[in-house]
């Protein structure tokens, strides 16, 4: 027997497959095996077992050793490897690497196991046995009479070694060796019965009536969309089979997961990047095992080995977070489709605020299309109040905060109650500039300016990540006329303690959440403190839920609105009124202050009014007649090296190869230009991009030919990616 094996190396001249003589070897399809290549012994994945080669089989080598004793890869993740290979334009070992926990290739961590002593005695019988004076053993026997399986650790400490042992001599107690599995913590609620709405009840059943179908659940913030998802995964569970729940950001996952570990108990798993690496392996083997039946994690739990896949969901389906920036490169809406096919079960896209991609297919029925306009409690939406911080400069305040603002701020603390304050800007202010010659503190390595942190007292790049000591004076001029930029979450939560010096005020960033298990603490204390603010980036803006949360400001609305990105005014959009759901969740009154220098920008007139239709109409139309996404298809390959003239001479290359398919093809190509990438180099490495915007009807065949001059113009000391409809063209 054979098998053909890929090798565990990422590079682009030994990512094909090998053939290698099984025979001997319990091993199939999906199993990891130690294989001779070349000089070293390199671990492998079967992707095919058959019974003859088309090489000398003389000459074919045999595989070492089996890895694990079980297959890691399913079928099913198999077929999926061979899809996303042609159609992202991506190595074998680079999709295979996403199925399987990395600590496992790195062998970097292992299953644990604990001795479990199960007690085979009768209890008069070793009575008579042990000597009067023996208390240990005597209190053991009195306890072990109540169970059956205990494990050995425990019952060491509480009756001592020596006693243990004895019992185990004596074989009253056998000893065996049981899996343990560490687990991710979470926080503690109640599991509440709920009595479902009219419109939930009616969501409910359609998806389960529906299973082949993709459904667009499109309901407000606060309308009990993950109670649907809860009760439509309790109805597929009951049913034998398993489910996948995705949600965009780790903050939210502890959340979400102690909803869900409350009504599954154990049946639950949590895959995201926030585990420790033995937690995530321990989690991935439980599902492997087929011991957790439901999966709650970030964008790669959608690779999660579940089997029987009954339904998947996919929380808040507008995110760019859904989309992977970085290699390899895939959209997670796109395995969901080919995982719910391969099942035939329903894929549920839930959102406040769909892409206009997902909206427009539930528009022309491609998806169904599912309403929840009104909130569980049957309150209205928070109100939104759009303050002209133009008129507040003219006024005379020229700080952070409006008038209107600090008025909530200071009523809401005075009533006990909580506020969320939001800006999209980490760390204290943007940059550092010199305000006599212009000079701006920049990043050796990256193309951008160095963010100020005030705590830390530091500058720093949030591409590298390197460090620079702050500017007291321009070392271009020699000034000390030095202004910091825009402000960040830092400056945010300074700036309220002046104002409120008695009032808790947390922060939630990338900063503050970089700990294990930091995304827990913060929002514990916030949800326990009263009156409290709580400030952060966007992984607040969406899914928390906290009842006494009355106040929502948008700092810097205007901050994402400018982008040179065609999907900037939805992103606003998406993210103000997500921002706004934070508020008046319960029986109080929410109210939202959303700060802009731009009061009558037509996104803010849709948002006002929670007028997402609205917003629709406009965006579609606008996109249709400059020939945008979805009605054209945006191809992006971008080029990196460390030689800038090296990568300079493959884009030429390349860019003269697909012009000549320009010219083949001139009817559906819309735009074609190569230019620097906007960030010109990050991490010491030049960046260059091609742009190609292509009509609908012809695009895969286009894009496969253009898949072909890529490996023509291959050059291994130039990295270069392919990215269809990029979520972000920076």
């Amino acid at each position: 027997m054979f098998a053909e094996v890929i090798v565990d190396i990422s590079a682009s001249a030994v990512d094909k497959i090998y053939d290698y003589d099984i025979t001997g070897f319990d091993v199939g399809e999906g199993c990891r095996v130690l294989v001779p290549f070349g000089k070293f012994s390199i671990e492998g994945f079967i992707i095919r077992v058959k019974e003859t080669t088309d090489y000398d089989k003389s000459k074919v080598k045999k595989i070492l050793k089996p890895v694990d004793d079980f297959p890691v890869i399913t079928k099913e993740m198999i077929e999926l490897l061979h899809k996303m290979c042609k159609f992202y334009h991506l190595r074998y070992i680079d999709v295979l690497r996403l199925f399987i926990p990395s600590e496992m290739r790195t062998g970097k961590v292992k299953s644990l196991s604990k001795a479990v002593l199960e007690f085979v005695g009768n209890k008069e019988e070793i009575f008579v046995k042990i000597r009067k004076n023996a208390k240990n053993q005597l209190n053991l026997l009195n306890f072990l009479e109540k169970n059956k399986k205990y494990y050995k650790t425990d019952l060491n400490n509480a009756y001592s070694l020596v006693a243990v042992n004895k019992f185990i001599e004596s074989g009253y107690l056998i000893e065996k060796k049981e899996d343990y599995f560490r687990s991710p913590d979470f926080l503690s609620v109640e599991n509440k019965k709920v009595k479902h709405s009219k419109l939930q009840q009616k969501a409910i059943d359609e998806i389960l009536s529906k299973r082949d179908k993709t459904h667009l659940l499109f309901g407000v913030t606060g309308s009990g969309k993950t109670e649907v998802y809860m009760s439509v995964i309790e109805n597929i569970i009951k049913e034998g089979k398993t489910a996948i729940m995705l949600v965009p950001e780790i903050s939210l996952t502890p959340q979400v997961l102690s909803n869900f570990k409350a009504r599954f108990k154990d049946l639950v798993a949590i895959l995201h990047s926030g585990l420790s690496s033995g937690e995530r392996f321990d989690e991935w083997k439980r599902i492997r095992l087929n011991q957790a039946k439901i999966v709650v994690g970030a964008r790669s739990a959608i690779f999660a080995p579940v089997q029987n896949l009954g339904v998947i969901i996919i929380d808040e389906e507008h995110e760019q977070s859904y989309n992977s920036e970085s290699n390899p490169r895939y959209f997670t809406k796109d395995v969901a489709e080919f995982r719910k096919n391969y099942n035939k079960c329903p894929l549920v896209l839930g959102s406040a605020t769909p892409s206009l991609d997902s909206f427009l297919k539930a528009d022309r029925g491609i998806y169904n299309l599912i309403e929840m306009p009104v909130r569980i409690n049957g309150k209205d939406m928070p109100k939104i109040q759009i303050v002209d911080m133009l008129s507040e400069i003219r006024a005379g305040n020229t700080g952070i905060f409006s008038r209107t603002l600090l008025y909530e701020l200071d009523n809401c603390i005075k009533n006990k109650k909580q506020a969320m304050l939001f800006i999209n800007r980490r760390g204290f202010s943007s940059f550092m500039r010199c305000m006599d010659c212009g000079y701006v503190a920049k990043c050796t390595d990256c193309d951008v300016s160095l963010v100020y942190h005030k705590e830390d007292n530091m500058l720093k790049c949030h591409y590298c990540g390197k460090r620079y000591k702050v500017l007291t004076k321009c070392p271009s001029c020699g000034s000390e006329r030095i202004k910091q930029g825009a402000v960040g979450t830092q400056k945010i939560v300074e700036t309220l303690k002046t104002y409120f010096p008695d009032v808790k005020v947390l922060r939630m960033d990338n900063d503050t959440t970089s700990a294990k298990n930091s995304y827990q603490k913060i929002l514990k204390e916030f949800g326990e403190t009263k009156p409290a603010i709580l400030v952060g980036t966007q992984m607040i803006a969406k899914g928390h839920d906290f009842k006494d949360v009355t106040v929502v400001g948008i700092v810097d609305a205007d901050q994402s609105l400018y982008q040179s990105d065609y999907k900037s005014t939805e992103r606003t959009f998406e993210l103000i009124t997500q921002m706004a759901g934070r508020a008046g969740r319960s029986d109080d009154e929410g109210k939202v202050i959303l700060q802009t220098y731009a009061p009558r920008h037509y996104c803010y007139k849709f948002i006002a009014n929670y007028n997402y239709k609205g917003f629709y109409n406009k965006e579609i139309n606008l996109r249709e007649t400059a020939l945008f996404p979805p009605f054209t298809t945006i191809i992006r390959l971008l080029f990196t090296s460390e030689n800038n003239d090296l990568v300079l001479e493959v884009v030429k290359k390349c860019y003269n190869k697909i012009f000549d398919l320009a010219n083949l093809y001139k009817d559906d190509f819309v735009y074609y230009d190569a230019m620097k990438s906007p960030i010109t180099r990050i991490k010491n490495k030049y960046r260059y991009q091609i742009l190609i915007r292509l009509k609908k009807d012809r695009e895969f065949e286009i894009i496969n030919k253009i898949y072909s001059v890529c490996d023509e113009c291959y050059n291994h000391k130039v990295s270069f990616f392919v990215e269809i409809n990029p979520s972000s063209m920076t």
